[in-house]
C-alpha cells in the first residue's frame, strides 16, 4: 500500500470531477467512542461537537459544497436518559452561541430543522438569534437538524397541505411531488446528493426521507468524533465513482 492521501491531494482529486452540491451527514458513534477509551458518554458528544465544528470549517474555507446538513438530534432521541439529553442540549446551545461569529465571517448561513418550539428556551433563543445573524450567508448553507425527523417532516407538509385545501387555495389537482416538496420544513433545503453515517450501522435512521429518494448512500464504520476532513473527501470521492442515473437507462 501506498502513502495515506493527504488533505491538499485528496482536494485536489474531488476538485477534478463534478462535487455533490449537499452533503448530509449522519453523525453516530459518539458514545461508543468514549465507551472504547473508558470515558463518559457526554465525554463523546463533546468530541462530536469539536468534529462538527471542523467539518463546517473546512467545508466553508474550502467552498467545497454550497450545503452542508448535520443531524443532530432525532425525535427519537428523547428516549435517551434525561441527563444526556439536557446535557446534549447544553452543547448544542455552545455550539450554536460559541460558534456564532464564526459563521458570520466564514459566511455560513444556519438553519435549524425540526419542531423547535419543544426545545428548552435558552436554546430555542441562542437558535433564532444565530440563524438571524447569520442569514445573509451565501458561502455554505449549513442545515442542522434538532428535533428533526423524517416523518415528521412528512407529516407537517401533509397537515400544511390540508389547510391550504380547507381554505380553497390549493385544488387536490395541483397537489403534485413539486409542489408538495414546497411545503415541506425542507423546502429550502436541496435535496442530498450524498448522505454520509458514520458509526457502523447501514441506516438513515428517519433522517431526509422524502429528500432521499436519490442520495447516493456511504456508511464508514468510523466513529463521529474520528471523522475529519480526510473522512469526507473519502466519502466524496467514493460519490463520484457512482453512476446517478435518476431511473433512466444510460444511452
Amino acid at each position: 500500500m501506498g502513502e495515506p492521501m493527504t488533505v491538499a491531494e485528496g482536494l485536489a482529486g474531488v476538485r477534478g470531477q463534478a462535487l455533490p452540491r449537499h452533503v448530509a451527514m449522519i453523525m453516530d458513534g459518539n458514545g461508543r467512542w468514549a465507551e472504547r477509551r473508558g470515558l463518559p458518554r457526554m465525554e463523546g458528544h463533546r468530541q462530536g461537537v469539536k468534529a462538527a465544528e471542523r467539518l463546517v470549517r473546512f467545508v466553508a474555507a474550502e467552498r467545497l459544497v454550497p450545503c452542508l446538513s448535520l443531524f443532530a438530534f432525532s425525535t427519537e432521541n428523547w428516549n435517551r436518559p434525561r441527563d444526556e439529553v439536557e446535557n446534549l442540549f447544553g452543547l448544542l446551545e455552545r455550539f450554536v452561541r460559541e460558534q456564532a461569529q464564526e459563521l458570520v465571517e466564514e459566511g455560513v448561513r444556519l438553519q435549524v430543522l425540526g419542531a423547535v418550539e419543544a426545545l428548552p428556551a435558552s436554546l430555542l433563543r441562542a437558535i433564532r438569534e444565530v440563524e438571524e445573524r447569520t442569514r445573509r450567508g451565501d458561502v455554505l448553507h449549513l442545515a442542522v437538524g434538532i428535533n428533526f425527523g423524517g416523518r415528521w417532516s412528512i407529516l407537517q407538509a401533509a397537515r400544511r397541505a390540508v389547510e391550504l385545501a380547507r381554505a380553497g387555495k390549493l385544488a387536490p389537482a395541483e397537489l403534485d411531488e413539486v409542489a408538495f416538496a414546497k411545503l415541506l420544513p425542507t423546502a429550502a433545503v436541496p435535496a442530498p446528493d450524498l448522505i454520509v453515517r458514520t458509526g457502523e450501522e447501514k441506516r438513515i435512521s428517519n433522517f431526509y426521507l422524502w429528500e432521499a429518494a436519490y442520495s447516493e448512500l456511504y456508511f464508514t464504520p468510523t466513529l463521529w468524533p474520528d471523522f475529519d476532513e480526510g473522512a469526507l473527501l473519502a466519502a466524496i470521492r467514493d460519490y463520484q465513482g457512482r453512476r446517478r442515473r435518476f431511473g433512466k437507462v444510460e444511452p
